[in-house]
């Protein structure tokens, strides 16, 4: 695997002609910043005590003339453009990089996005949401730091410390071999803390992501916390991680600061001998009171691209923190991917068999253990047994969710594994116990499965469903934008959106989970009449308690400890007198 600074490749690839200008400019300022200083020079060397201008300025003299008053103003302008110039190069510069670093950093959050919701259901057991939320829309950051705020800026440094040291050492080699030496306690500052605050800043970066993760959880689960009185609980966990993030930050604090006095303290100590070393040499009559005011002028240039490498590796430090935290993600592999070979299936049966399936959701615990059985195309089977049994988990291997350990499930006679997945779960509509509704219209949300279907579909479906009633009554009818999670609307009333979503997606297999729990028994029976209609000819998995969804299924499966223990008809079942007939005395008492 690449390390995570050899893959911003692609995310450049879009922009190079942009970055070639940002290069071109970045050039072009180093110019302006070695040319800044000797306006001052010629003022205070030439023009000040009447002296003729230097051989390479005299066409300056046939241009302006003698007169000291015109140079002065002239080399005064000069010195203004200079900094204009200087100024208009970097507001270029930081116009163009903001752009080019805003794209990236939008590109590698959208790959992320993108690889995390293809991450198994596995991984996200395991990952607190939260914290991938901070990794998707703070940390994918780090793209545009490191090009930006490390990469440019450290190139930039390099160059100068070059072109300043070749004019210093021109203007006075025994002062330039000096300032090369002050900085080398710079460099070893740099060396020895760049890495405890690289792991400071990850640190940091982790702390963060876990508050982010508590507040995630607390708010999503709000009606549970307030029927229970917990805000307490929660306060204290927020208040215990908000004490590690202090904690962490104070420690990247210090980091930084013991960074900047080492840096400071050296610089100041340099700037102090070479300031004496030079006034010694102007005093010998070796050295020009201009030609020490450029030089005064490089070291400042000189120990700034020093400072600013320094500073660079903080920058690199927390950066190259969020890269880590981003690639470790976008490096994972717990995806499913498609086969090379992957078949699509277009003409869909529906004939759904389980062959020997073992799976579990942790190493070594099985939750369903060899199960085989067969639904035809077009029956309808419902799956009972008690709570924890496996019931949904037979739901979430039929979507592919998880591949079995061990055994087949077969579509058609084709393994799951050799279907394209996206082609698989286009051929399967759900409605789940706890519908799920998106904060966009009822329209939308109906469409969700079915994101081309027409407005007479929608409401077609919706009608089926038992919902056009109470959705015309709502302020916008099918326009109107639903709450977080739908809020404004009943739980039947949301059970029926996503039954009508099922609908209209018309796929060849349906999985109720629990369809009609949230419905009253009038409600019920609506939906119920409805939803036989669009079972008709289409496979139809049911996982049910209520007796009444039970006994319309053609066949019943009935799940113990994660195995099957009956297959058969309602009537059958009850002649075995069973687990089966045990529940439904439970259910008719």
């Amino acid at each position: 695997m690449k390390p995570w600074w050899q893959q911003f490749g692609p995310y450049l690839e879009s922009n190079y002609w942009k970055m070639g200008s940002v290069i071109v400019l970045m050039f072009f300022g180093i110019v302006v910043n070695v040319l800044l200083p000797w306006p001052l020079k010629i003022i205070v060397d030439n023009i000040l005590i009447n002296a003729p201008l230097p051989k390479y300025l005299q066409w300056i003299h046939d241009f302006i003339g003698n007169d000291s008053y015109v140079q002065l103003l002239f080399f005064s302008l000069s010195s203004i453009l200079l900094f204009l110039l200087g100024r208009l190069t970097l507001i270029l510069q930081s116009y163009i990089k903001t752009g080019i670093g805003q794209r990236m950093v939008y590109a590698l959050g959208l790959d992320l996005f993108d690889h995390i919701q293809r991450l198994s259901l596995q991984f996200h057991n395991q990952v607190k949401t939260g914290d991938l939320v901070r990794r998707v829309t703070t940390d994918t950051s780090c793209i545009r730091d490191l090009i930006m705020s490390v990469f440019l800026p450290a190139i930039t440094a390099i160059i100068t410390l070059f072109v300043m040291f070749g004019i210093m050492w021109k203007l006075d080699k025994t002062m330039a071999i000096v300032a090369i030496f002050i900085a080398v306690p710079l460099m070893l500052i740099i060396k020895v803390t760049s890495n405890t605050m690289m792991q400071r800043y990850y640190e940091q970066q982790e702390v963060e992501g876990e508050l982010m993760a508590l507040s995630e959880q607390a708010l999503s689960a709000l009606p549970v916390v307030k029927a229970f009185a917990q805000e307490n609980y929660h306060d204290q966990r927020f208040v215990e991680a908000s004490a590690q993030a202090i904690k962490t930050y104070i420690r990247v604090v210090v980091s930084e600061i013991k960074f900047s006095l080492g840096i400071n303290v050296s610089t100041a100590i340099g700037t102090s001998i070479i300031m004496m070393l030079g006034g010694f040499h102007v005093l010998q009559g070796s050295l020009s009171i201009g030609t020490l005011l450029v030089f005064l002028a490089y070291l400042v240039s000189l120990y700034t691209p020093l400072e600013s490498l320094s500073y660079i590796s903080i920058s690199y430090a927390e950066a190259s923190g969020k890269a880590k935290r981003v690639f470790e993600t976008l490096n994972n592999k717990a995806v499913f991917r498609d086969k090379p070979d992957a078949i699509i299936l277009d003409d869909i049966r529906g004939h759904v068999e389980f062959k020997n399936v073992s799976f579990g959701y942790e190493t070594g615990r099985e939750i369903i253990k060899n199960v085989s059985f067969e639904v035809l195309p077009g029956e309808k089977v419902a799956f009972v047994g008690p709570t924890g049994a496996g019931k949904s988990t037979l739901a979430s291997l039929v979507l592919r969710f998880f591949d079995p350990w061990r055994g087949k499930i077969l579509l058609d006679g084709k393994d799951f594994r050799d279907i394209q997945l996206e082609n698989l779960r286009s051929h399967i509509a759900l409605v789940l116990q706890e519908p799920f509704l998106l904060p966009v219209s009822v329209a939308n949300n109906i469409a969700y499965g079915n994101p081309d279907a027409i407005y007479d579909d929608i409401v077609a479906a919706a009608v089926t469903a038992n919902a056009h009633d109470f959705i015309r009554k709502l302020p916008e009818g099918y326009d109107t934008v639903l709450n977080e999670a739908g809020g404004q609307l009943s739980g039947g009333e949301r059970q029926r959106i996503a039954i009508a979503r099922a609908i209209l997606k018309n796929s060849s297999i349906l999985i109720l989970d629990e369809p009609t729990s949230a419905l009253d028994s009038e409600t019920e029976s609506l939906v119920f009449e409805a939803l036989e209609k669009l079972m008709k000819n289409r496979t139809t998995l049911i996982i049910a308690h209520r007796l009444s969804t039970i006994q319309k299924a053609d066949k019943i499966v009935v799940i113990e400890k994660g195995q099957v223990s009956e297959i058969g008809s309602h009537n059958d079942l009850l002649k075995n007198e069973g687990l089966y007939a045990k529940l439904n005395n439970f259910l008719t008492e």
